[in-house]
């Protein structure tokens, strides 16, 4: 589809406003909305000026001027805005050069696209996330120089009794895995996002409660290309939280927001394709091809670099802690669960076969998360990077001896940024991601999350250092 297509249906559909949609360096959407006279083919071949200062770790101030200019294939009514109004994903233009914005994110997943098919080891790269969130009846907190805390309820939880009454069914810690209504109390409204999302053009596959207590919800999305899943997924977000404030709640996809209960994770299905044939599947272990093993090393190898893009806030790390089930061993397995990548077996088909990199978390820009998957794959494929064997032992019945050998993720956001700037080469090829892209998350990390949350005493310090 181009704008003829895009044209054509603003004007059969009544449209009154465009919103024209981009994403900032940490991964938030942000939008500028323009009455429908002014999307014109001009405007939509030239793009729409804004301010690219005012923006989380973006241009200067003395560069501020940037362009909008959407993309024309992906567009959608918005059902949460009053007037109707058509929704289209922009790129970042640099207004003197009028080429891609180097630090727009939706600009290095079309890069890492385009680089793909450069090589010719495939033409497509399928992304399949599962992004988990928790839906909250109601949320409070504050941090300011005196005090700190923040206080969730839900009337879902076990633990929500001590404060209201709940009709008596509630989920306890850890034991929240599909359970019927009256337990699952979320069931309407995943459907309803599932609704929504199907109006949008993004096919659902299934939905249902996940493990931990207090509304944790998973709504499974087709798998797609990495830009059109990244897409996806910011359009997924933007949905439940919408759709949860609606309902007269609130949704997070924070990775870690309940103590002592599971956390949200995003386990990314990937595997490659070349002329509509299915790269992954083989004879080696699990099904695999040699080319799978490889782009699973090179998964593995860079894993610690990665996860500064994808699991890339503090609050992740709570939820990477090693002894607890998650995904913090840097091995794979095609059943063992604290894996960082595991291969799923639930179908024969060698069109089904992938892998899935678990550490990941929702927190992420699925734009540059993906990408840094996808280029340390190909740098694990184009240098044959072994894997080593895989892990089918249960990780907790290894012996201390045994365990050493494991390699593990990095346990804070601090260490993940430090293997970043001492591994990062393999993302620059094809130009994909740039070292000023790279130099600026650093430091926008450290500065704006690492040291704020280092020099800050939390309230549990309180309670285990008050009376020293």
């Amino acid at each position: 589809m181009g704008s003829s297509d895009l044209l054509k249906f603003v004007k059969d559909e009544g449209i009154e406003y465009a919103d024209i949609r981009f994403t900032d360096l940490p991964g938030q959407w942000h939008h500028v909305t323009i009455p429908i006279e002014e999307l014109t083919e001009e405007a939509l071949e030239e793009g729409i000026g804004f301010d690219g200062s005012s923006l989380r770790g973006w241009a200067s101030i003395h560069e501020s001027d940037m362009l909008l200019r959407p993309d024309a294939g992906r567009y959608w009514i918005d059902p949460f805005i009053k007037r109707k109004t058509v929704c289209l994903i922009a790129d970042v233009i640099d207004p003197l050069t009028k080429q891609d914005y180097l630090l727009d994110p939706r600009g290095v997943a079309r890069r890492a696209e385009a680089h793909l098919r450069q090589t010719g080891i495939a033409d497509t790269a399928y992304f399949g996330p599962e992004a988990e969130f928790f839906v909250f009846d109601r949320i409070a907190y504050h941090a300011d120089v005196d005090s700190a805390g923040y206080k969730i309820e839900s009337e879902e939880a076990i633990w929500s009794s001590r404060d209201q009454a709940n009709g008596g069914y509630q989920i306890r810690h850890k034991e929240g895995y599909v359970p019927l209504p009256p337990l699952d109390r979320l069931h309407d409204f995943r459907t309803e996002v599932a609704n929504h999302l199907k109006q949008v053009g993004i096919q659902v596959e299934c939905h249902h409660h996940e493990v931990a207590t207090a509304g944790q919800g998973e709504v499974d999305i087709r798998y797609a290309s990495l830009v059109q899943t990244a897409d996806n997924l910011m359009l997924f977000k933007y949905t439940v939280k919408n759709l949860a404030r609606q309902f007269g709640k609130t949704a997070t996809f924070m990775p870690k927001p309940l103590f002592g209960d599971n956390g949200n994770g995003m386990h990314t299905h990937q595997s490659l394709w070349k002329d509509g044939q299915p790269l992954f599947a083989g004879e080696e272990y699990a099904g695999l091809s040699k080319t799978a093993l490889y782009y699973i090393g090179g998964l593995l190898r860079h894993a610690p670099a990665i996860v500064a893009f994808a699991a890339p806030t503090t609050n992740s790390y709570r939820r990477l802690v090693p002894g607890f089930e998650a995904p913090v061993n840097l091995a794979y397995s095609r059943r063992n669960r604290s894996a960082a990548v595991r291969i799923p077996m639930y179908s024969a088909s060698p069109k089904a076969k992938r892998l899935e990199f678990r550490p990941p978390d929702p927190s992420c820009n699925p734009y540059l998360a993906f990408s840094a998957m996808l280029m340390a794959g190909l740098d694990g494929i184009r240098n044959q990077i072994d894997p080593g064997d895989p892990l089918d032992k249960d990780i907790y019945d290894l012996s201390p001896e045994e365990l050493k050998n494991v390699p593990s993720l990095p346990g804070s956001l601090e260490d993940a940024i430090r293997a970043l700037e001492q591994d990062y080469e393999f993302l620059l090829a094809g130009d994909v991601f740039s070292e000023e892209l790279i130099e600026r998350w650093i430091r926008y990390k450290r500065e704006n999350e690492i040291d704020v949350v280092r020099m800050r005493p939390s309230p549990v310090e309180f309670t285990l250092y008050y009376d020293i």
